[in-house]
């Protein structure tokens, strides 16, 4: 195939306005859907290389290198098994002449074929070159196939009606189809629309139908004649880059989703500065934010502190060099939507937190753990419990977990969800409840996400903790406990929250315990049954996970989390002693022989808990480990006294050659039993000792 018959191939789709929370991925979808199904098909030379394109009434595709035709292929194929194509005398039978027919090729005889066996029996095959699909029969399947409603990720399937009375389904009525191999059209069609080379650029900046002379050229001419950015990915740096320009020295409240969004409903995008009166600052700048940013799709702005300032950035499908119109237009707008922010902060503060409280009775939790107002009684006990054990004030912990949900029936709370927790602080804040607790009605939803901030307060560490758990246990004790990827009670992020605070807070308090704990304040609520062990369990398994996220290697993992630890405040240091252990030359040694000790001591019915008795020791080389390990115990378990696990390790490195020593000159299962018994005791002790930190079995190559 010569480089003639390669070119960039174009497709594109003009529709009405699509989903703006789609449109990524529905432009991704949509070029990688043609690239793929066409390479499928041989008709794209090497790997597929392409361009994708998506605004909010397009998407589109440049594929490079794609031939007008596919290679020729070589096809065997099995025809019918030898005992059905000839008959008993070895003549060709009717069946097999049916078959070749079909096959197109009715004047293939039998000696055209090749005889072979097919894994069963022998059986006829068919040998023939079949001639590669040409790209518009090629492109022609992949739109059919790919266009259908369930192969896109349409959000909403829309029915439509074309002229003809025709029912469409897609996810918006399609006006044009664009396709180029070079400067060719390709025949192909789609929802009723043949191809051609001619599509519409911006609905206002650009005038009548444009012609695109070749498919490379495609992206500059909607430019340049258009007034379109096709690019996405393009078209959302330039906004990032007009913001940024625009701000004039302030900080751009810029979140990605916020970018996509507004990306997905613009062409052409022209961004203007906008103001609004200085006296809604007095509300909460949290709230001001979220309404610019869900209602209208604007971009806040603030100093350096991170303080809102009274200005905004709108992004606009219209460039002009008298944009007063737009700007006074938007500012009209959204004086409503801060006035209504406004009104709900000054009508939730007339009410404080304290008196909603009841009003929680009303809202179901769930239907088999009771209403909200039982869940925050259970929390509050149970935060009363930690803060005790954890060395926190009992009473704010307690006055912060009865408060916590309360802002969930303010009616701010109730226009932006979002804000739950924030405005809880604020209100408490404002009825005059300790810092410290009104900090805590947002600190207890932390961390809400992987890698979020974890409480700075004790006050809030203690009431997260007894939120997360109170969530565990009750919704694992009532049957609704994570299965497969299945999780829509988010037990998984409840657990790992728990995990993250009592490692990374270093608390001294125990998993098992606190689980325990919040089992007790379920006593009241039928059918709960205690899951402590299996949820003990689950939260091991997120903990390795993040403990590799942290950069602990496997074997270091499963060092330490062999000695099923309850508590975590030490986590790390043992994880990094057993790093450094790792690193001296007689740990792989040693890790052996713990390993062959703990599966000698696995088999031994015999209990090693009687101590050793220095009588029966009768062997050079037992005596001599026994003295050894009378010497480093006492400096092992000083160190563990001082939590310098990594010197607790370090000690052991002296009990290298004795124990070697012991298993070549030593028959631990002697025959008289005496010996035996205290060999194994022997060993007991030894094992004891080498486990102090972790199972250091568990690094044996």
């Amino acid at each position: 195939m010569t480089q003639a018959h390669q070119a960039t191939l174009l497709v594109e789709l003009l529709t009405e306005e699509l989903p703006p929370k789609a449109l990524a991925r529905l432009g991704d979808a949509f070029a990688e859907g043609i690239a793929q199904r066409l390479a499928a098909r041989d008709l794209i030379e090497g790997e597929p290389s392409f361009e994708r394109y998506a605004t909010p009434r397009r998407l589109a595709v440049m594929i490079r290198n794609v031939r007008a035709v596919a290679p020729e292929k070589h096809v065997r194929e099995k025809v019918l098994p030898v005992s059905v194509a000839l008959d008993a005398e070895g003549k060709p039978t009717a069946p097999l002449a049916k078959k070749l027919a079909a096959l197109g090729f009715p004047d293939f005889s039998v000696s055209d074929l090749e005889r072979a066996s097919d894994g069963k029996a022998d059986a006829f095959f068919l040998r023939y070159a079949a001639p590669g699909a040409t790209l518009a029969e090629g492109l022609q399947a992949a739109l059919d196939d790919l266009l259908a409603p369930s192969k896109l990720p349409i959000p909403k399937v829309m029915t439509y009606q074309r002229p003809d009375g025709t029912n469409i389904q897609f996810v918006r009525p399609v006006q044009r189809l664009t396709v180029l191999h070079g400067e060719r059209v390709v025949p192909v069609s789609a929802f009723g629309i043949d191809a051609d080379d001619t599509t519409l650029g911006h609905r206002f900046l650009s005038e009548g139908f444009i012609a695109i002379q070749h498919a490379d050229s495609y992206a500059q001419t909607l430019r340049e004649k258009g007034h379109v950015v096709a690019s996405f990915v393009e078209r959302k740096e330039t906004i990032r880059t007009q913001l940024l320009a625009q701000a004039d020295g302030d900080q751009v409240v810029m979140p990605e989703a916020l970018l996509d969004e507004v990306t997905s409903l613009v062409e052409w995008p022209a961004v203007y500065a906008c103001t609004f009166e200085e006296e809604y600052l007095q509300v909460p700048q949290e709230c001001l934010i979220l309404t610019m940013q869900t209602n209208q799709k604007y971009f806040a702005l603030t100093d350096a502190a991170s303080k809102l300032r009274p200005r905004f950035l709108i992004v606009s499908n219209i460039e002009t060099k008298t944009p007063g119109e737009i700007i006074e237009g938007n500012e009209r707008v959204v004086r409503p939507r801060l006035a209504d922010a406004k009104f709900f902060f000054e009508q939730d503060k007339k009410k404080p937190l304290a008196e909603r409280v009841p009003q929680l009775a009303n809202v179901v939790y769930h239907n088999k753990l009771g209403s909200t107002l039982q869940r925050v009684e259970r929390v509050e006990a149970l935060a009363g419990e930690i803060a005790a054990l954890a060395g926190a004030n009992v009473t704010l912990a307690k006055r912060a977990a009865y408060l916590a949900k309360a802002d969930l029936i303010t009616d701010m709370v109730g226009e932006f969800p979002e804000l739950q927790g924030t405005m809880g602080t604020y209100y408490a804040r404002h009825d005059g409840e300790p810092e410290e607790v009104a900090l805590a009605c947002s600190e207890h939803y932390q961390p809400r996400f992987s890698g979020d901030a974890l409480p700075a307060t004790a006050t809030g560490t203690v009431v997260a903790l007894a939120d997360k758990l109170e969530t565990l246990v009750g919704i694992w004790g009532i049957g609704l406990q994570p299965t497969g990827e299945k999780d829509p009670f988010a037990l998984r992020r409840h657990a790992l929250g728990v995990l993250r605070i009592l490692v990374e807070k270093q608390l001294p308090v125990d998993l098992v315990e606190l689980l325990r704990a919040a089992h007790a304040q379920f006593a009241a609520v039928p059918n709960v049954a205690d899951a402590t062990t299996a949820i003990y369990e689950f939260c091991l398994d997120r903990l390795r996970g993040l403990l590799r996220e942290r950069g602990f290697a496997a074997a270091e993992i499963d060092a330490v989390l062999a000695l099923n630890p309850t508590r975590f405040d030490d986590l790390v240091a043992r994880l990094e002693a057993v790093r450094e252990f790792a690193l001296l030359a007689e740990a792989g040694s040693l890790a052996a022989a713990n390993k062959r000790i703990s599966n000698i001591l696995k088999k031994s019915d015999a209990s090693t808990s009687g101590g050793v008795q220095t009588s029966l020791l009768t062997e050079t080389a037992e005596k001599a480990l026994y003295a050894q390990l009378e010497q480093v115990a006492p400096r092992v378990q000083s160190q563990l006294a001082q939590r310098d696990y990594t010197g607790a390790l370090s000690a052991l490195a002296a009990l290298r050659e004795p124990v070697d020593t012991f298993f070549n000159d030593v028959m631990v299962n002697a025959e008289d039993p005496a010996l035996r018994a205290n060999r194994l005791a022997l060993l007991g002790a030894l094992h004891q000792q080498m486990n102090c930190v972790a199972d250091i079995s568990r690094l044996a190559a």
